[in-house]
């Protein structure tokens, strides 16, 4: 993404600010891509890398890419909520993309924590997409997603077990994607990751 496409801005939250930072491709618009970040008890970001490996490759696509940090986190108010305050700062910043950018199709994205919130933004947002990678479904409750959504995990996952993912997806009868030998960070295989998102949505 060129640098001169990124705005930092400060959207009204439930709680106060949320610090969002915004990528804008300019028209035509594809969608909104909402990109929602890990655990920020772990230490998870909006500029986490995995968040921003997805940031890109939604933005080359023509997507806005919207990567909010959940109360807490750098200057977004508030404190860890378990994932419901963070649902809710997601349904703003939803809010406040449709009101500036129309009403595009919604990408809802997660990594991590941000996938289990991802989850519970969809049930009262639909979603014309949804991308959740590495979803910590083996620590929070994920709802069921529709039968589209792209998952992908990293075959030796040592934070959320593989195993885990397949217990959750397999009742839903939902593909997901395995990136061998990658592990919950997909060091070293980010490009995999872009490449299995950018054949999805393209």
């Amino acid at each position: 993404m060129p640098p001169s496409t990124l705005e930092r801005l400060v959207i009204d939250g439930p709680v106060g600010a949320v610090e969002t930072d915004i990528n804008d491709p300019g028209e035509p618009r594809r969608g909104i891509a909402l990109i929602a970040h890990p655990n920020p008890v772990q230490g998870g970001t909006k500029d986490n890398k995995v968040v921003t490996t997805l940031a890109k490759t939604f933005f080359g696509l023509g997507y806005v890419a919207i990567r909010p940090n959940f109360r807490g986190v750098g200057a977004s108010a508030g404190s860890f909520d378990q994932g419901i305050g963070e649902t809710e700062d997601l349904l703003a910043v939803a809010r406040y993309a449709t009101s500036r950018f129309g009403d595009l199709p919604l990408l809802l994205a997660g990594f991590s924590f941000g996938a289990f919130v991802q989850t519970r933004v969809a049930q009262t947002l639909p979603a014309k997409k949804m991308v959740l990678v590495g979803p910590a479904v083996n620590r929070f409750p994920a709802a069921t997603v529709p039968a589209d959504t792209l998952v992908i995990h990293g075959e030796v996952d040592d934070v959320v077990p593989l195993a885990a993912v397949l217990d959750w997806a397999r009742p839903q009868q939902l593909p997901v994607v395995v990136v061998p030998g990658g592990e919950h960070f997909f060091h070293g295989k980010l490009h995999l990751l872009a490449q299995i998102v950018q054949r999805h949505c393209a």
